[in-house]
């Protein structure tokens, strides 16, 4: 097989040649070349197109998400965005996800090219991962409005949105129900996808996206304007209820316990399960533990088999398990796995999913 070819686009010349080093310590990269931002990058790939692009998000001339949307448009290819920003610049990180790239890799401000060689096998594994990703699925779709009852079924299941009145008789049960949710590459997009439809009355939902930390606040405030509900990092001691969403906070873990009458949110440090922190597996075996019977769990679109082990508690419990569907994902990795290991009661399109959310908790409000 070819090598990958990657072309690294950052201004920073520590950044190039690091990064340069790391890649071409693996035979199966091939770094065809650097420039020092995008207009010089564009000239390159005029006469040599990469296989994957690695692309700071703050440069001059041109910047990161401008850069990022004209590939996009002009040629669509695996981008795997850098920053080093905070605030406003992890919020144009974010949003590079929503216009198809493939994953966010943090920087530090200070100690660079220690940091650069210290994650090297990140980025050779980033890399491969973004190589094998259909890019066609990934960028920004057409969304119905939340809640919307005018679209067709078959765009976007809303006609299946549970009435806030069926809800209400749900919530006055001692089911508690929570539906937990997992996701890594490709999921950012897929979690807007289902939270844009979800009305307000929803239950309280746990998400684990496999971000790293710098950027899950910026991710939980971006969707906290796409949707009805009420999305925040999760925090040890939030409580678990209606409308609300908790995005696990990257570099820790987070769980669901249930305290009295109520499920809360707990946050903790701790080693990678499989490979990540967050961890699916951790999330939603917390979620099998403390919940039962009553959870839904979600897995979709993501690389490796996260959440696999996991799901498959849940479903011994008695937990209804959803995993998206092939045709759908941008990487049919965890889903695949998941299904594999017998943890999956149905699997569906990424655009059925909230209707058979909905109409689950339509029938258990309804027993």
């Amino acid at each position: 097989m070819s090598p990958i070819r990657v072309l690294i686009v950052d201004d920073s010349a520590t950044v190039r040649s690091v990064i340069s080093q790391v890649l071409s310590t693996d035979p199966e990269i091939e770094v065809m070349g650097t420039a020092v931002n995008p207009v010089f990058a564009f000239r390159k790939m005029e006469q040599n197109w990469p296989d994957v692009i690695i692309s700071d998000v703050n440069m001059p001339e041109m910047d990161g998400l401008t850069f990022l949307k004209k590939v996009m448009t002009t040629r669509p290819t695996p981008v795997i965005m850098c920053s080093t920003e905070v605030g406003d610049g992890a919020r144009a990180a974010v949003e590079a996800l929503s216009w198809g790239a493939v994953e966010l890799v943090q920087k530090p401000e200070v100690g660079l090219k220690g940091f650069l060689n210290d994650h090297a096998r990140d980025f050779v594994r980033a890399v491969k991962a973004a190589s094998t990703v259909d890019v066609t699925k990934l960028g920004k779709k057409k969304r119905p409005a939340a809640n919307s009852l005018s679209a067709t079924p078959e765009k976007n299941s809303a006609d299946a949105i549970l009435p806030p009145l069926e809800l209400g008789r749900l919530r006055n049960t001692d089911q508690n129900p929570i539906i937990a949710i997992g996701s890594s590459t490709g999921g950012t997009t897929a979690i807007e996808e289902v939270l844009s439809i979800l009305p307000k009355t929803t239950p309280g939902i746990v998400i684990v996206q496999h971000m790293q930390e710098k950027f899950t606040a910026a991710f939980a405030q971006r969707l906290n304007t796409l949707t009805e509900l009420d999305v925040k990092e999760g925090a040890t001691g939030d409580v678990i209820e209606p409308g609300k969403v908790f995005v696990a906070p990257g570099g820790k873990h987070m769980m669901v316990k249930r305290i009295g009458g109520q499920h809360q949110i707990v946050v903790k440090d701790g080693p990678p399960v499989n490979r990540h922190r967050p961890s699916v597996d951790v999330l939603y075996r917390s979620v099998a533990k403390e919940v039962g019977k009553n959870a839904i769990g979600v897995i979709l679109t993501g690389m490796g088999d996260d959440g696999a082990a996991g799901m498959l508690e849940m479903r011994q419990t008695g937990a209804l398990t959803f995993a998206q569907d092939a045709a759908s994902c941008v990487v049919y990795g965890m889903p695949k796995e998941a299904v594999r290991r017998g943890a999956v009661v149905r699997q569906l399109p990424l655009t059925e999913i909230p209707g058979a959310i909905c109409r689950e908790l339509t029938k258990r409000a309804l027993k």
